[in-house]
C-alpha cells in the first residue's frame, strides 16, 4: 500500500526542464567552466590567478560570441587560455547542440526526440521537421567554412609572420569571425588595436567580412540556399533574411561612409580605396561581429548613433548573430507600413504574417529597448562614462557585438556584472529566458475582461 501511494508523490515532485531551460542552463554550465579553466594559472600568460570577475566577464563574452573583454586577449592570456576561449567560441557560436549530436553521429546512434526538439529549439526552428539533416549539414558546412576561412587567412599571414603564427592566426581568426565572436589575438602587433593592422588589407577584411556574414545569415538560410540553388524555390523567411541582410551592409556602409568620411580620427586620413574598404567593414562588423578596422570610440555621435541601430538590429535567427534579427525589424517595418494605410493584416510576398508573430517581434523589441535604455543609464551612474559611450557599450553587450567605445577596462564592479548578464541574456535569448523560466506551466486564459476603448495618438 505504502509503495503504491509513494508513485503518484515522486511523479508530482520530479522537475522535468523543457528544452529552452536545458539550452539556457547548459550554456551557463559553459560559461562556469570556462571561468574556472581561466582562472588557471596557466592559463594566464603571466603565470598568476586570474581574478574570478575577469575570468567570468572573458567566459561569458567568449561562450555567447560577444568579444566584449576587460584586456587584450593576447597581453592577458597564454597559448592554453586561448585554446580555452577558442573552444568557448565554437561552443557557443554553434551551440552545445551542435557539439553533442556530433558525438552521437560519431557514435552512429539514433538521434532521439528529445534531441531533435532541442536542436531546433537552438536553431530557433518552430518544427522539427529536417532537424537532423540540418544539424549534418550545420556540422560539416561550419567545419568547411571556416577550414577554407583559415586557409585563406594563413597564406595571407604566411609571408610577413612564419607558419606557427600563421596557423595560429589563420584558425583563430576564422573561428572568432564565423561565430560572430570578435576576438582576436594580434595584440601581439597592436595591442587593443583589435585588426586595425590589416585595414588596409583587402584580403584579410574581406574574408573576415565573408565569414561574418555567412555565420549571420543563419544555419537554416545556408543549408536551403545550398540544397534548393534556386531564388524562386526558396522560402520567404530566406529571401526576407537575404534581402534584408544586403540591404543593411550597403546601406550601413554607405551611411557610416558618409557620416565619418571627413573625420580624421577614422576614415578622413585614409585614401579613398581604404575609406570605402573600411565602411563597408563597419557595416558588416555591426552585424555583432565585433572586429574594429578604426578606433569606435572616436567616431562622431552620428555614426555611434547609426552603429548602435545596427548593432541593435543584429544578424538573422537561428545564427551565430545576436540583435533582435533581421527578420524581427522587417515585421516590425511591415507592420507599421499596413497600419499606416489602414490595414489589419501584415503581408509580404503574397502571404499574411501572423497577428502572433507581429505581437512577438514587437515584445522582442520593446524589451530589448527598454534592457538598453536602462543599461546605458545605470552603466553611466556607476562607470565613469559619458551616456553615449555607456549606451554603446549597453547595447553592443546586449547585442553580443563586442564592440565598445573604449570604456570596458574602467566599468565599476557592478557595471560589468551588469554587463554580464546583459551578454548572456542577449545570446541565450529573451524569449527563450521568458518562457522557459516564466512560463513553463502557463495555464490557459480562463477568462476575458470586457473591451474598453482609449485614445492613441
Amino acid at each position: 500500500m505504502t509503495g503504491k501511494s509513494d508513485r503518484p508523490r515522486k511523479k508530482r515532485g520530479k522537475v522535468k526542464l523543457s528544452s529552452m531551460q536545458i539550452i539556457a542552463i547548459a550554456f551557463l554550465g559553459i560559461i562556469l567552466a570556462g571561468t574556472a579553466l581561466l582562472m588557471l594559472p596557466v592559463a594566464s600568460r603571466s603565470g598568476e590567478a586570474c581574478p574570478f570577475l575577469p575570468a567570468l566577464f572573458t567566459a561569458t563574452s567568449a561562450t555567447c560570441v560577444t568579444g566584449l573583454t576587460p584586456f587584450d586577449t593576447w597581453v592577458q592570456w597564454s597559448g592554453f587560455g586561448q585554446i580555452v576561449i577558442l573552444c568557448m567560441i565554437e561552443l557557443g557560436g554553434l551551440g552545445f547542440m551542435s557539439a553533442a549530436s556530433l558525438v552521437v553521429f560519431m557514435l552512429r546512434k539514433k538521434v532521439g526526440l528529445q534531441q531533435r526538439m532541442l536542436i531546433a529549439q537552438a536553431f530557433s526552428l518552430n518544427n522539427m521537421d529536417g532537424v537532423v539533416r540540418l544539424q549534418k549539414m550545420v556540422l560539416w558546412g561550419s567545419l568547411a567554412i571556416q577550414t577554407a576561412g583559415a586557409l585563406v587567412l594563413f597564406l595571407r599571414f604566411l609571408p610577413g609572420y612564419g607558419v606557427k603564427t600563421a596557423i595560429k592566426w589563420g584558425v583563430f581568426h576564422a573561428v572568432s569571425a564565423f561565430c560572430n565572436a570578435g576576438f582576436d589575438i594580434l595584440g601581439v602587433v597592436s595591442p587593443g588595436g583589435s585588426i586595425s593592422i590589416f585595414s588596409n588589407d583587402p584580403i584579410v577584411c574581406f574574408t573576415l567580412m565573408a565569414l561574418i556574414a555567412v555565420g549571420g545569415f543563419g544555419f537554416f538560410v545556408w543549408e536551403e540556399v545550398a540544397r534548393l540553388r534556386s531564388w524562386k524555390k526558396l522560402s520567404i523567411y530566406t529571401k526576407l533574411v537575404l534581402l534584408m541582410s544586403f540591404a543593411l551592409i550597403i546601406g550601413g556602409a554607405v551611411i557610416v561612409g558618409a557620416l565619418e568620411w571627413n573625420n580624421p580620427a577614422t576614415l578622413g586620413a585614409m585614401p579613398l580605396p581604404q575609406k570605402l574598404l573600411n565602411a563597408l567593414f563597419q557595416s558588416v562588423t555591426l552585424r555583432t561581429a565585433g572586429f574594429a578596422s578604426f578606433d569606435q570610440a572616436a567616431m562622431t555621435d552620428g555614426g555611434k548613433a547609426v552603429s548602435m541601430a545596427l548593432m541593435f538590429i543584429g544578424g538573422s535567427s537561428g545564427s551565430t548573430a545576436g540583435g533582435i534579427k533581421t527578420v524581427t525589424v522587417l515585421v516590425l517595418a511591415l507592420f507599421v507600413w499596413a497600419r499606416i494605410r489602414g490595414r489589419s493584416t501584415v503581408c509580404s510576398h503574397k502571404r499574411t504574417i501572423p497577428e502572433k508573430q507581429v505581437m512577438d517581434a514587437m515584445t522582442i523589441a520593446m524589451v530589448m529597448m527598454g534592457l538598453a535604455l536602462f543599461g546605458g543609464i545605470f552603466i553611466c551612474a556607476t562607470s565613469p562614462v559619458g551616456f553615449t559611450d555607456a549606451l554603446f557599450e549597453a547595447v553592443s553587450a546586449l547585442a553580443t557585438v563586442g564592440l565598445t567605445a573604449g570604456v570596458t577596462g574602467s566599468l565599476s564592479v557592478p557595471a560589468q556584472i551588469l554587463v554580464i548578464l546583459y551578454m548572456y541574456f542577449g545570446r541565450v535569448g529573451v524569449l527563450t529566458i521568458s518562457l522557459g523560466f516564466l512560463m513553463g506551466n502557463r495555464a490557459g486564459e480562463r477568462y476575458q475582461y470586457a473591451d474598453t476603448n482609449l485614445l492613441i495618438g
